[in-house]
Order: C-alpha cells, then sequence, then structure tokens
C-alpha cells in the first residue's frame, strides 16, 4: 500500500492513464489521431496518457468512443470518481477520534437496501453491542494514537445500527467462526455480543450464517468487506479502508460472497455454534 492517500490516489490514476492508453494502443490508433477524435489537442492526449493531467469523466468517455470501447466507460469512469478516495486512511479518519466516522456513514446505510457483510475477525459493526464496540474502539484507538472517544463512539456505532429495525433493508451476513471465539472485552461482554447474535437471527429482514472451522474451504478466509447494494464494496484493512465502485470489482466480491455463502450453515445450525461459544466462555 502507498505511504499516503495522496501517493495512492496518484498511483490510482497512473492506472487508469494506462488503461487508457491500452485501450488506444487495441484501436491501433495513436495519441495525435485520438486528440482529432474527441476535438482537443494532442498534447493533451499525451498529458491524460502519462497521467500528468487527471482525466475528466467527459474526457473519459470521449476516450472510450474514440477507441470503440464504450463497454469500457463505466468501469473507467468509477474508477475516476474513486481515485482520491480509494484509500482512508483509518489515522487520518480517527485523527479526531471516531465517533465521526460512525456518523459520516449513516447517509450511505441509510439509503442502502441491500448490505451484504463477510467479517473474518470481528463483529460486523451494525451487529455490535455497546459493551463490545466500546472494547474494540478503545483497543483500535490505542494501536492507532488517535484520540479515545471509544464511549461515545460505540454509542453512535448503535445509532447507526437501528437500520436493522428500520425503513427498507435487507441484510445478508456471514461470519467466520473465529469471530464467536476471538474475545473482545470480558467474559459478560461477550456473552452479551453472543446472545445478541441469537437475537438478531429472529429479525424477518436478516439472513445469519456462519463459516464453521470444520468447512472445507472453497474459498480462503479473506479480509473483512461490505457491499452497499451493487454501488459501494468496503473493505477494511489494517490501516486504511478501500473503497470500491468499479462495477467489475464490486461484481467480483460479490462473486466472494456468493461462493462464501455456500461454505456457510444458517438457521438451527449457526445457532448452535454460537451457543457453543457462549458456553465456552465458563
Amino acid at each position: 500500500m502507498s505511504a499516503s492517500p495522496s501517493s495512492s490516489a496518484q498511483a490510482a490514476r497512473e492506472a487508469i492513464a494506462e488503461r487508457l492508453a491500452g485501450l488506444r494502443r487495441d484501436a491501433e490508433l495513436t495519441g495525435h489521431e485520438v486528440a482529432l477524435r474527441c476535438g482537443w489537442s494532442p498534447a493533451k492526449s499525451s498529458r491524460i496518457e502519462r497521467a500528468k493531467t487527471p482525466a475528466s469523466d467527459a474526457d473519459i468517455r470521449a476516450w472510450c468512443a474514440a477507441c470503440d470501447a464504450a463497454d469500457q466507460t463505466d468501469d473507467l469512469v468509477a474508477a475516476n470518481r474513486q481515485a482520491d478516495q480509494m484509500y482512508v486512511h483509518w489515522q487520518k479518519l480517527h485523527r479526531h477520534g471516531m465517533r465521526r466516522a460512525q456518523e459520516e456513514v449513516v447517509p450511505l446505510y441509510e439509503r442502502t437496501r441491500h448490505f451484504r457483510v463477510y467479517c473474518s475477525n470481528v463483529m460486523p459493526g451494525m451487529l455490535q453491542t455497546e459493551a463490545y464496540a466500546a472494547s474494540l474502539l478503545s483497543t483500535i484507538a490505542a494501536f492507532q494514537g488517535t484520540p479515545d472517544d471509544s464511549q461515545t463512539a460505540a454509542a453512535s456505532r448503535i445509532e447507526r445500527s437501528r437500520v436493522l429495525h428500520e425503513g427498507d433493508h435487507r441484510f445478508a451476513l456471514l461470519l467466520e467462526e473465529t469471530v464467536l471465539r476471538y474475545r473482545m472485552g470480558d467474559d459478560v461482554a461477550m456473552a452479551g455480543q453472543l446472545g445478541y447474535l441469537l437475537a438478531v437471527m429472529a429479525l424477518p429482514n436478516v439472513s445469519l450464517g456462519v463459516i464453521p472451522f470444520t468447512a472445507r474451504r472453497r474459498v480462503w478466509p479473506l479480509e473483512a468487506f461490505y457491499l452497499f447494494d451493487n454501488r459501494r464494496a468496503s473493505v477494511e484493512l489494517l490501516t486504511a479502508a478501500v473503497n470500491v465502485t468499479a462495477p467489475s470489482e464490486i461484481a467480483t466480491y460479490a462473486k466472494a460472497f456468493s461462493e462464501l455463502s455456500e461454505l456457510a450453515v444458517h438457521g438451527a445450525a449457526a445457532r448452535v455454534l454460537i451457543s457453543d461459544a457462549i458456553t465456552a466462555l465458563g
């Protein structure tokens, strides 16, 4: 990963520029010929290909049309729009504490109708109890060296989770069994969190699956990711959140989610795994 959001954005622009150059070469056109078809100067074509001038959405549409590659337009426009926000470093996002970060995503949660969430390390934020969230967020603040407002941030996270109970939202949630066993907070907090999972499973708009330790893997455990309808995938890394809007990349995460779903157990079998994790707390 690049050292800073700005260098990551530049790397993204360079990748877009290379894809545009590839389209030109595939069409067997020179930069001058692309410029003529687009109605701009040859110098502009050169600057775009060398990532010296960021291409606008209109530039990309014109370039794809000139190269008879209209089928590539949507992906390239989406990639262009996410260039400046592809990597959002946690330390930058949390520099004033974590409460604001919880609140900023509320509009995204409210307009999303279909959530698909996969977690391999901790409970999905929308399923966390306040005690679990406070413990987790405090640990994150300590690791990152950012202000610890975990109590108020946890309260905001719970408020954000009202989408489980309000509006027309559907949730498909997948957890690795490890998530049930990793201890965040004391035994009381963990027991409360696991008990809450059992309650959430009863909601008619929620499908909760658990991938058992014993599942024969056809897909390896992945980093946690959230799919918001078919418009965005958010992937959680150690140092940053990666926000994906390119349709082909979203489709890849949707495929991964579908194949991981086939490994999971639901209903009574999932409740047994959660109950076993509660029992293991002693």
